[in-house]
This record gives structure tokens, C-alpha cells and sequence, in this order.
């Protein structure tokens, strides 16, 4: 039997002292030790074994989009590169053979990636999964020699400590389902996305769900975007009103994704969630009031992805029948990273 087969649902998580319904912060403790990965501990060596049986047409999937992406002015800083020759940039005037480097510069936010478990604290504590409370200052240019000795924070370094992430992925094609229902969407809106429609999915696709699956979305988003320029982009997202097609964002949804047990979730948006949040009262709120961001990040220690490269994945799908395969990521090892470009591949 696996460690953990007998999770508690929802309902049944162990209240934890100030902090609202649906916390599972120390449920995967173990052996007197405060866990930092949360959901991923669930891609167990059993999964794990299970998911490498999706990778038999010998056929892999890239599912990161190029870094620069995001055209538009976000208040986040532009990816940049820059080339550099030993000869005139590095060791002007002592070095003369030919070799090229190059310095890059970005956001972890700017293009696909993995939010860690850091990334978006509960807002009524400001503390990040498992009862951590971490400021930029200590994270700011950590050192790999004296970083979190104790691994008690939850930054996506620690992930390959664990030997990176490997499990098996599922694809849910909302925008092939919703062309196939005649339901008319545009994924640069606020569309709504329920757990009743990701079910109907699974079952247009046949598609059945395991404890420790990596659930991936595809709602069309990046890959409207992508091939835009600024301007397009920007046009768009004025049309748009600033909205985001994706998951409601609410109890009940978190309810119904911490019961699958899933080891983490991705999408091709910008959000996962429906964006802007609609609010207790019935009103659109902020970046504040994203729902499934504080119940998955901070509560329930599951990482979520966002704007990942799904249309060449989708595509084959749709064409075999077949939306589960075997998905990898190495993230970035940074002491203290806070997001990653997931360097994520799909195996089929």
C-alpha cells in the first residue's frame, strides 16, 4: 500500500488553529519533519512506475512557449538576451579565440512556469504552505551553501531534491470540448469554468483520474497569443476587459480538486482560475481575492502552472484517442526561487 492511499477528503482535514476549513498543513509530515513539497509527494515510486506506461508511440511534446511570450507591458520586468564573445565582451584584450556566451534576464512570471508553493501566501495570515513565513529578504540571493538547511521552505529548488517531477499527466481539452458542444468562449474573457464542466470533459474524452496526477488544462489562451504582437495582444486583452477564461474560483471547486488528490495542476492561461475572482458578495475582486491561488498554494501545498504550451499536445490527443502521458519537469535549481519555467516535456 502506498504511504499516502488513505488521504483525508476535504471535509475530513484536521482543523488547524486560524486558519480557515480545508488546510492540510501537516498532513504530509513525516517523522517529526515540516514537509516543503506539499502535493508532489504524491508522484510516489508506484505512480511513477504507472505513468512511465504512457510513453510507448515513442512521440514527445515541448509544453514551453518562448520566454518573451507575454508582449505586453505587465509592471514585470521584459525577458531579455544578451550574446557575448570571450574576444570583446568577457576578457577584452587577453583572450582571442572564438566562443560565444550569453546573459538572459527575466521574470519567472513571463511566460510558462510553475508558481511554487511561495508564490501566493494566504492573505489573511501571509503564511505560505505548512505555516511558513518567508520575506524577499530572505530569499533575495540565497546561496546554495547556506540556503534553508533544515528544507522546511517550499521554494521549487527543493524539487530536485526529489529528483525533479515525473508522473503521469492528464489532459482536459475544455476549448476542443467546447467547440464540439457549440459553446462559443473567448479564453482572453472572463469565462467561467466549472468542476461540473472539467467532468464532462473527462468523460467526452473518456478520460479517468488517478491519485497523483499532474491535471493540465487547456482553455487556448497561450496559444492565441503567442503568434500577436504587442499591440495585437494588447488590443485583445482591452477587448477582453482584463478577464481570463478558467476554474471558478471557489470553495467548491477546491474541494472537488483536493479530493482527486492531484500531485499539481496546470493550464495555458494566465491565472488557472477565472479572472478577475468573483467575490463573497457577488462583486469582481483582485489579484487578492483569487481563490483556488490561496487554497492550493498556501492550504493545500499543490503548485500550479500557467501559461504552458498545450496546442501540438492537444492536437495529438485528439488525433489517438489518448490524453494521459508521461510528463517530466525540471524547473530551475536558484536557492529560493519562488517561480520556474517548468522546462516541462509530454511523453506519449
Amino acid at each position: 500500500m502506498d504511504e499516502y492511499e488513505r488521504l483525508p477528503d476535504f471535509d475530513s482535514l484536521p482543523p488547524v488553529e486560524g486558519m480557515p476549513k480545508g488546510c492540510a498543513w501537516g498532513v504530509f509530515d513525516r517523522g517529526g519533519k515540516k514537509d516543503n513539497l506539499g502535493c508532489l509527494n504524491l508522484l510516489t515510486p508506484s505512480a511513477i512506475r504507472e505513468a512511465y506506461k504512457e510513453a510507448r508511440d515513442g512521440v514527445t511534446f515541448s509544453l514551453n512557449h518562448a520566454m518573451d511570450i507575454i508582449k505586453v507591458p505587465t509592471g514585470r520586468a521584459p525577458t531579455t538576451h544578451r550574446v557575448l564573445t570571450w574576444k570583446d565582451d568577457i576578457s577584452p584584450g587577453r583572450c582571442h579565440f572564438a566562443s560565444l556566451d550569453d546573459e538572459v534576464s527575466f521574470n519567472t512570471q513571463a511566460s510558462s512556469q510553475w508558481d511554487s508553493l511561495l508564490h501566493f501566501p494566504h492573505q489573511g495570515t501571509g503564511l505560505a504552505y505548512n505555516g511558513v513565513r518567508v520575506g524577499k529578504d530572505e530569499l533575495h540571493g540565497s546561496s546554495s551553501l547556506t540556503y534553508d538547511p533544515e528544507r522546511r521552505i517550499p521554494s521549487i529548488d527543493h524539487w530536485h531534491d526529489r529528483g525533479g517531477v515525473v508522473g503521469r499527466g492528464v489532459l482536459l481539452d475544455y476549448r476542443a470540448y467546447a467547440e464540439a458542444r457549440a459553446i462559443q468562449y473567448e479564453p482572453v474573457s472572463r469565462h467561467t469554468i466549472t468542476v461540473e464542466d472539467l467532468e464532462a470533459v473527462a468523460a467526452h474524452q473518456g478520460t479517468e483520474f488517478k491519485q497523483g496526477d499532474i491535471l493540465v488544462v487547456r482553455t487556448g489562451l497561450a496559444e492565441d497569443i503567442a503568434p500577436m504582437t504587442a499591440e495585437q495582444q494588447l488590443q485583445k486583452m482591452m477587448a477582453g476587459q482584463g478577464g481570463l477564461a478558467g476554474i471558478e474560483g471557489n470553495e467548491k471547486a477546491a474541494k472537488w480538486f483536493w479530493n482527486h488528490h492531484f500531485a499539481a495542476v496546470a493550464s495555458d492561461n494566465l491565472s488557472f482560475e477565472v479572472y478577475p475572482p468573483m467575490k463573497p458578495d457577488g462583486t469582481l475582486g483582485d489579484g487578492g481575492d483569487l481563490v483556488l491561488h490561496s487554497y492550493f498554494l498556501s492550504l493545500f501545498g499543490l503548485n500550479i502552472g500557467e501559461v504552458w504550451n498545450l496546442k501540438a499536445l492537444s492536437e495529438y490527443c485528439a488525433k489517438t484517442g489518448r490524453y494521459t502521458f508521461l510528463l517530466t519537469s525540471a524547473p530551475l535549481n536558484i536557492p529560493g526561487l519562488v517561480g520556474s519555467p517548468p522546462n516541462a516535456l509530454a511523453l506519449m
